[in-house]
């Protein structure tokens, strides 16, 4: 398939994302960007909240660590649903209680200002290096399939990508989002099922034998249950709980959008809904992860990981499924990029520099304000990305699990001890515990085999580093 046919694909649905962005930003205030003016159907909301909790690093690498890790996903996909579970009914009602549109306020609120400030800049810091991972690996296959060849550098790539996803975001923030995510999940979710049918088909197989194919291959296996292993189910599902709680319930850019939702009860069934589509969801990718190996066996395809997709897509089907791929890839590129540089400029504003109280600033100087932000959020975007670049992982899911890790740990932390004691805390001291907590995981990690010897730490570090949190904000409580 030709790169300019491949790139003339992007152009067009760029303009389709910039038509529906002009529509739903009309009258766009500053509490349209941050919330949506509290407006947002639940069902759009849900659907679209999909495509953000899979992104590109889904796509791609979900299928593509089947090769290794088997269907062994889906233990963490459970923990996913009881996470979002958890936050329905537990974090949604304080949130809509205390009417927030920076979760981050409930902490100011329960232990002080330090700890809601530091509450802010872990989710920053959490969300850019999450955000900006997913981002890397999208534009990177793009980058390799199509732009090298017409002799665009990477940086230049990233630059314009950013710069599509400003234009849209600009004005409506949230407003806009809602929309342009169910648009972006509808082609991810019909990118996956046309690429699975066509390579059933190719194939030569039904279902039912395409899985036989795949148990005789070893894929199909789910649980582990060796404690002493990495993926024990055990570990697994708690870990997919705990990772769903944080990065979902505690997480500012995917609590926007909930919070966007009029009632507290369509919210609960926008959370709960989220949880059984998603697994569902993850389950097909895990399928064509298996197809895909399947078919890159009979096409004599050399490229494993990440690599694996894009290289059988591009390279080893017709131009139409190409085509296909090429827009799916970037409906899962766009929703959780977007989402994250919208809950970053609102983290920043109402969090960090307290926008909302600044009585003295009218409503244009407020936007003015919001929208140099937005830049700024837009330019550390490029700065982490060409990091990604240089760092260069070939299973960049396994990455960002590892790294939400050590960064969310501090959050988790701090929103148990704030709701399952009662105590009060020396504010001045919490920017300390949530320093040293993820120092202290770091070395568990790193020196796991001399402290615990065959026993394997995995994605389960997040509860451990959260666990350190919540006892350092024990041993700095008031009496």
């Amino acid at each position: 398939m030709s790169p300019v046919i491949l790139l003339s694909i992007i152009i067009v649905y760029f303009a389709l994302l910039l038509w529906v962005a002009y529509r739903t930003g009309k009258g766009s205030d500053n509490e349209s960007f941050f919330i949506g003016n509290r407006k947002s159907n639940w069902m759009l909301v849900a659907f679209g909240m999909i495509g953000t909790s899979l992104s590109g690093v889904t796509f791609v690498s979900v299928p593509g660590a089947v090769g290794n890790d088997k269907f062994a996903y889906l233990q963490i996909t459970l923990g996913y649903l009881i996470g979002y579970i958890v936050v329905a009914y537990v974090l949604l009602p304080l949130y809509y209680r205390l009417k927030l549109t920076s979760i981050y306020g409930y902490l100011q609120q329960r232990m002080g200002q330090l700890s809601y400030k530091s509450g802010a800049w872990i989710f920053i810091v959490s969300r850019l290096v999450g955000a900006t991972a997913r981002l890397y690996l999208v534009v990177n296959i793009l980058q390799i399939s199509i732009l090298d060849s017409l002799g665009v550098p990477f940086i230049v790539t990233t630059l314009i990508i950013l710069a599509m996803i400003i234009l849209y975001t600009y004005e409506g923030g949230v407003k806009t989002i809602v929309w342009t995510d169910t648009l972006q999940t509808s082609c991810m979710l019909l990118g996956l099922i046309i690429c699975t049918v066509y390579m059933l088909n190719h194939l030569g197989l039904s279902f039912g034998e395409s899985f036989t194919a795949m148990q005789a291959k070893g894929y199909t296996k789910i649980f582990d249950f060796d404690p002493n292993q990495k993926s024990f189910f055990i570990k697994q599902i708690l870990a997919g709980a705990f990772i769903t709680i944080t990065m979902t319930g505690i997480d500012q850019e995917m609590m926007q959008k909930s919070l966007s939702v009029t009632k507290l009860k369509d919210s609960q069934k926008n959370m709960v809904t989220l949880g059984f589509i998603l697994l569902g969801v993850i389950s097909l990718f895990l399928y064509m992860g298996g197809l895909l190996h399947l078919y890159g066996a009979q096409e004599h395809v050399t490229s494993s990981g990440d690599q694996l997709f894009p290289d059988v897509a591009l390279n080893h089907m017709p131009g139409f499924i190409s085509i296909i791929f090429i827009i799916a890839l970037i409906s899962a590129l766009f929703p959780s990029a977007d989402g994250a540089m919208t809950a970053l400029t609102s983290s920043i504003c109402i969090d960090i520099f307290g926008m909302k109280d600044k009585k003295d600033w009218d409503d244009s100087k407020k936007e003015k304000f919001r929208k140099r932000i937005h830049l700024i959020v837009a330019l550390s975007f490029l700065i982490m990305v060409v990091i990604f670049k240089i760092i260069n992982d070939n299973s960049m899911i396994g990455l960002i699990l590892k790294l939400a890790g050590f960064t969310y740990g501090p959050l988790l932390g701090l929103f148990a001890f704030g709701i399952f004691t009662k105590y009060k805390v020396r504010d001045n001291l919490v920017p300390y515990v949530c320093i040293a907590a993820p120092v202290i995981s770091f070395f568990i990690d790193k020196y796991q085999q001399n402290l615990f010897g065959d026993f394997k730490i995995g994605l389960e570090l997040l509860i451990i580093n959260g666990l350190l949190t919540f006892i350092g904000l024990w041993l700095i409580r008031k009496k």
